[in-house]
C-alpha cells in the first residue's frame, strides 16, 4: 500500500511565508503579486509581439531575481539578437542570460549553486517534456520560477499538453495584436488585464488602445 502523505492543516497554510515579486505599475496591473515559483504560459500566434513581450517581461523579472531564457527554438540566431537590441536588454545583462540547451542539461545547470530563480522555457513545443516529466521538474525545482512559452492554436496553446500546462499554471498569458491578456488566480478576483507590448503595432491591429 502506497504511504499517504501528511495532511496539511489550516494553522500551517495561514503561517506558511511565500517569496513574492512585488510588481509595480503597469506590470502590477496586468500580474498581480505572484509567488516566485510554480508555472506561468505564455501563447500567442508568430508576429503578434510574444519574443518582444518574453524580453520586456525578464527585463522586469530581472528587478527580482536571476533569469535564465532557454531559447529552444532561435538560440542565438539573429531575430534573437534584434529582439535583445530592441528592448535594450543589455541594461540588465548581469542578472539575464540566455542558453539554448536540452531539459536534461538545464536541469544539471538547476542544481546548482546560486542557479537561476526563473526559467523561461522558448517553446513547450521544443521542449519535447512529457506531462510526467513536467511535474517532476516542478516538484524538483519547486523554489523556482517557470515560464512556458507556447504556440498557439487560434487562441489556445497548441497541443494537449500545453493545453494542461495552461490549467495546471498560475498565470495565464495570451498574446495577440501586440497586447498581453492575463488571467491570474493571484489577480485581484481573477479579473482579466492588458499590457500593451507595442503602441504602434496594437493601434494598426485594434484601431485604438
Amino acid at each position: 500500500m502506497a504511504k499517504l502523505r501528511r495532511k496539511i492543516s489550516i494553522d500551517e497554510i495561514m503561517s506558511k511565508k511565500y517569496k513574492d515579486i512585488e510588481f509595480q505599475g503597469d506590470w502590477q496591473n496586468l500580474l498581480g503579486t505572484p509567488e516566485m515559483s510554480g508555472s506561468w504560459i505564455i501563447w500567442g500566434q508568430s508576429f503578434n509581439g510574444k519574443t518582444s513581450f518574453c524580453m520586456q517581461l525578464s527585463k522586469e523579472l530581472c528587478k527580482y531575481g536571476k533569469v535564465l531564457y532557454n531559447s529552444l527554438e532561435e538560440g542565438a540566431r539573429k531575430s534573437m539578437r534584434n529582439a535583445i537590441e530592441r528592448n535594450h536588454m543589455y541594461e540588465v545583462k548581469r542578472r539575464f542570460h540566455i542558453i539554448q540547451e536540452p531539459i536534461e542539461d538545464l536541469k544539471e545547470r538547476l542544481r546548482k549553486a546560486r542557479s537561476a530563480d526563473i526559467v523561461i522555457i522558448d517553446s513547450l513545443q521544443y521542449s519535447d517534456l512529457t506531462k510526467a516529466e513536467y511535474k517532476k521538474l516542478k516538484e524538483e525545482f519547486s523554489k523556482k520560477l517557470f515560464i512556458f512559452v507556447s504556440h498557439a492554436e487560434g487562441k489556445q496553446p497548441k497541443g494537449r499538453f500545453a493545453d494542461f500546462v495552461r490549467y495546471d499554471s498560475d498565470i495565464k498569458i495570451h498574446i495577440e495584436g501586440y497586447k498581453a491578456f492575463c488571467m491570474s488566480r493571484l489577480s485581484k478576483a481573477g479579473s482579466n488585464s492588458e499590457y500593451v507590448i507595442y503602441h504602434e503595432g496594437a493601434i494598426q491591429y485594434w484601431g485604438t488602445l
